[in-house]
């Protein structure tokens, strides 16, 4: 077996191992308030630090304004409790206008 088929499927069962831990521990571990409350800023931490490499980079350097500028339209529209077609929309567009009008 070549060494990535074998991180595939190493990663395959990790994720599979993930998913199965949930409902088969459901009920039998009591988390602690502050404990969830850790999990709950963590899974926002993790998010936004996606949000952020995916809005400004791309190829390991800038993606310009127009990308940002989008994700902040799409941001704004979410938070203003849009429908999700209406923010993926406006985000797309306001990208899409800003590259027409010259800004990288």
């Amino acid at each position: 077996m070549s060494p990535p088929v074998a991180v595939i499927l190493a990663l395959a069962v990790g994720t599979y191992t993930f998913r199965l831990v949930g409902p088969v521990l459901h009920g039998r571990v009591e988390l602690s308030a502050r404990v969830q409350e850790l999990l709950s800023a963590g899974a926002v931490v993790l998010l936004v630090a996606l949000l952020a490499t995916g809005a400004l980079t791309e190829g390991g350097g800038f993606a310009g304004w127009a990308r940002p500028a989008g994700v902040l339209a799409g941001g704004v529209l979410a938070w203003r409790r849009a429908p999700f077609v209406v923010v993926v929309l406006g985000a797309a567009g306001v990208t899409a206008v800003l590259r027409v009008a010259g800004v990288a």
